[in-house]
Order: C-alpha cells, then structure tokens, then sequence
C-alpha cells in the first residue's frame, strides 16, 4: 500500500509489458498478471483480471502498445478493434479506443506513432487518477454527516488508478479522519464486494461490514443505511445508469425507505449517443459463475441459468451523479445537457 488510501497499484506499463493486478485472485493471494501480447490483454479484461469501467479503458488503452514498436498503422487499428470486443458494456473501453484511434489518425508519421500512442495511454492513466480525487471531493460533500453508507460491486481503487469511483468520497473523507462506516454488498455471483470492496477498504484502514445482497432491505428498514453510492460502467443521456447487477434493486428499496441514492462516475462514462438506458448492451456471462463458484456445482445441470452482468437503474430512482466535473442532481436528459454544456463553454 503506498498510503493510507490507496490500493496496491492496479495496472502499471513498462518495458512494453502490462502488469496486472489479477483481481480474480483477490482476497487470498495478491499476484500479478503479465501480458506480452495482445491476445492476453483481450483475454485479461474478459476475465476481470482488470475490471471496473475506468480501469478497463486504461487497461486497453496500454494493451493496443503490446502490438509493438515497429507495428504499422493497420496493426495498431486491428488491435483497437480486437480489444473493444472484450467487455460490451463499460463505455470506457470504446471511449479509451477512440481516443488511441484519433491519436493514429492525427499525423502521417508512422515513424512516430508508437511514441504518440504511448503518451496518448499515459495521458489517459494521469487523467483517471485526477478524477478519482475530484469525484471524491465533490461526493464527500453530499455524504458529509452520514454514519453508514452502503455500496455495491467495487469501484473503488481496483476499478480504477486510485482511488475509484463510488469509494473516493470515502477515501476524500478518511484522509481528513472523518470515513463513514460502509456496508459492502458481497455483490454476487462473482463477489466483487466481499472480495475486493472489502479487501481495499480494510487495507486502507476504512471500517466496512460485509452483507449478503439480500440484507440491504433489511437493514434500511431499521434505519441503519444513511446513503447508498455505487459505480456506473455507462449511463445514457436521460442519466439512467447501467451498474453491476443488483444495483436496481437496491436503488428501488432506497427510494422506498426515502435514503438517498447516488451515482458516481466520470463524465467519459456517460454514452450520450444513446437516449436512454433501455439501449445500454447488457453482458451476458458464462453459467458456470452462478451453477458452479469456485469449481463446486450449485445448480443440476438441467437447470437453465441467466447470467446478466449488469442491469440499469432509472434515473427517477437517483438523486445525483456525482462526476469530476460536479454533481448532477435529479438527473434528467435536460440535467445531464446543461452539466455537459457547461462543460463546453469557454472559461
């Protein structure tokens, strides 16, 4: 840990190699995962050795390198390609994709193009870490005051360069003495909660309490949830938010025991280009995450499975979004349209 509030760092490029922190392995062994060629970065985020919609983008952004210093332009592009078609939901990933791509297409150079490939992914790297912080500081004042907050999935450090997203405004606070508790859903069938969520936030010192899933209603009804804040891997333009399957629900029991429910994401993570959430792409996994955890058969064999990766929480259901930018409040597709065009104006 290099401080108090940040996690072992969890994607690192050097000597043309990309170094991973293999989140499947987490919490019992802290390895790192290797890649050398493209191949294995594809098959890394489609593992979720990497995951979590910004460090996915990074991941890949870094990935499209391993094709080479002396790989041509038509190269460079396949390896583009190959890598959107890892993960369909985290719009991050097709965001860092677009920007190599602009990058490649932005000079005639071939000779230079690698080099300019490679600061373009570092920019990219550096940016995410300055958003962590800011999402932090703007979040941390909406949940000033609250004694327990609950969160799901991990977007925390691990999703990200630093500090993440839903858990900045946690770190934000627990660098000045003043964290809340949290209450992390173990977040199933993968476990992202219990196993990441968990690990990070006891790393840095950051009291947290493991539930099942099916406890937050429970606990909300006895009045023990002050906030709910989680991650998004893409969000439309009305501001309904795809996030890690189970957080529509939780959003429902929220607005129902009147506890408020936020959204935070960086503002490459809204897809603007779709109106509404009902659009998002919805990963489909493999059956063996839910009948067979871990290699020990829960399901028979005749039973059918569904294995959605996601689902989307309408935007009625959230009360803001918290960005790098500031905090979207209500969001609306006329909210989310002034928060991006303040964005544009000239300062």
């Amino acid at each position: 840990m290099s401080t108090a509030t940040e996690t072992a760092e969890t994607i690192i490029f050097r000597d043309g190699q990309l170094d991973l922190l293999d989140q499947t392995k987490l919490p019992t062994e802290l390895t790192r995962l290797v890649c050398t060629n493209i191949e294995q970065a594809h098959d890394a985020i489609r593992r979720l050795v990497v995951r979590g919609a910004p460090a996915i983008g990074i991941a890949a952004a870094y990935g499209v390198l391993l094709q080479g210093r002396d790989a041509d332009r038509q190269a460079f592009g396949e390896a583009m390609d190959y890598l959107a078609t890892s993960r369909p939901t985290a719009v991050n990933l097709f965001w860092a994709m677009d920007r190599m791509r602009d990058v490649m297409n932005s000079h005639d150079d071939d000779g230079t193009l690698y080099e300019r490939l490679h600061r373009e992914a570092v920019t990219i790297h550096d940016e995410d870490r300055r958003m962590c912080r800011s999402i932090g500081a703007n979040g941390a004042a909406l949940i000033q005051g609250c004694r327990n907050v609950l969160t799901h999935c991990n977007a925390g450090g691990l999703a990200t360069s630093m500090w993440g997203t839903a858990l900045a405004p946690i770190y934000h606070m627990h660098e000045q003495g003043k964290a809340p508790h949290v209450f992390a859903d173990e977040t199933r069938p993968l476990l992202q909660g219990a196993r990441l969520t968990a690990w990070e936030l006891s790393q840095a010192g950051v009291a947290v309490t493991v539930l099942t899933d099916s406890m937050s209603g429970g606990l909300m009804r006895c009045g023990k949830v002050d906030a709910v804040i989680v991650g998004a891997d893409r969000i439309a333009a009305n501001g309904d938010a795809a996030n890690k399957i189970g957080t529509y629900p939780l959003a429902v029991l929220a607005k129902y025991h009147k506890i408020p429910f936020y959204v935070a994401a960086p503002t490459n993570t809204f897809d603007l280009k779709l109106p509404a959430g009902d659009q998002i792409p919805i990963e489909q996994r493999h059956r063996d995450e839910v009948a067979r955890p871990g290699g020990v058969q829960f399901v028979p064999d005749a039973a059918d499975v569904i294995n959605p990766a996601f689902d989307v929480t309408p935007a009625e259901l959230i009360d803001a979004i918290v960005t790098e930018k500031g905090v979207i409040r209500s969001p609306t597709t006329e909210t989310v349209g002034q928060h991006f065009r303040k964005l544009t104006l000239p300062s």
